[in-house]
């Protein structure tokens, strides 16, 4: 079996440097609801150096509650702080020699577009305008990483977009497969053990157990751990000794 490990970085963590050594894709901050110019730069260097996958990590335009607010803007709005921030981060990736791999939303705007099929609509239109100035192989290398069953990625698939669909080693799950609101106590997994069950359900078995107690398929091409998170580099190296031990590979998808 193979998988995907990828962490959120270059947000102010305090692991980013050990995190890298372990996973095998980068979802950095553009600048917008955390980091900045240097943190991403250092991020994008770092993943360079560990042979990492380079993905930009848009958002809300939400630093004060760190890009976690739901938020609505219409789609001139949205349309210039993607491209702002898609911008910004391609500029620094090519600086150093590299390319952006994949494109993940962040926080709020990245759960609206996985169950607001006219939002994964409007951001599948920007992505695709922002490829648009790619070459012809760069472009249709990209990938568009998406909650596993969610709307944005049904919405790139029908453009004709590569697609990564994504499942969470540390964030717990609803009945209808989305993840449970930060605002619930539940949201966060902070036991390693469980967070390494619920992986190794998902790798293995197709799905994960919601707080309810119900099964939910979720198919995972690609597993997140938080990097901001207390707890992220000993989930990452329990993580990587679990998938070890059963025979699982980490590699970029």
């Amino acid at each position: 079996m193979h998988i995907d490990l990828n962490a959120d970085l270059g947000e102010g963590g305090l692991y980013d440097r050990e995190l890298l050594a372990l996973v095998s894709s980068a979802n950095i901050s553009c600048g917008v609801h955390a980091g900045d110019p240097d943190a991403m730069s250092t991020a994008i260097r770092l993943a360079i150096a560990h042979g990492v996958s380079i993905g930009a990590h848009p958002s809300w335009p939400d630093r004060e509650h760190g890009g976690r607010r739901e938020m609505q803007l219409g789609f001139a709005s949205l349309r210039n702080h993607l491209l702002y921030q898609l911008g910004a981060i391609d500029a620094l990736v090519r600086a150093q020699g590299a390319e952006l791999s994949h494109i993940k939303p962040h926080g709020a705007l990245y759960n609206q577009a996985a169950t607001d099929r006219v939002l994964a609509e409007d951001l599948v239109m920007v992505l695709q305008e922002f490829s648009q100035g790619f070459s012809q192989e760069r472009n249709s290398a990209l990938v568009v990483v998406g909650l596993a069953g969610g709307e944005l990625l049904h919405a790139a698939r029908q453009a004709g977009l590569r697609t990564r669909s994504e499942g969470f080693a540390d964030r717990a799950y609803t009945a209808w497969g989305s993840l449970v609101p930060r605002s619930d106590p539940r949201a966060l997994l902070l036991d390693p053990q469980q967070a390494i069950a619920q992986s190794l359900s998902m790798v293995r078995e197709g799905y994960v157990t919601a707080i309810d107690g119900s099964r939910v398929e979720v198919k995972a091409e690609t597993l997140c751990l938080h990097g901001d998170t207390p707890q992220a580099l000993v989930f990452a190296q329990l993580l990587r000794a679990a998938f070890a031990q059963e025979g699982i590979t980490v590699g970029r998808g």
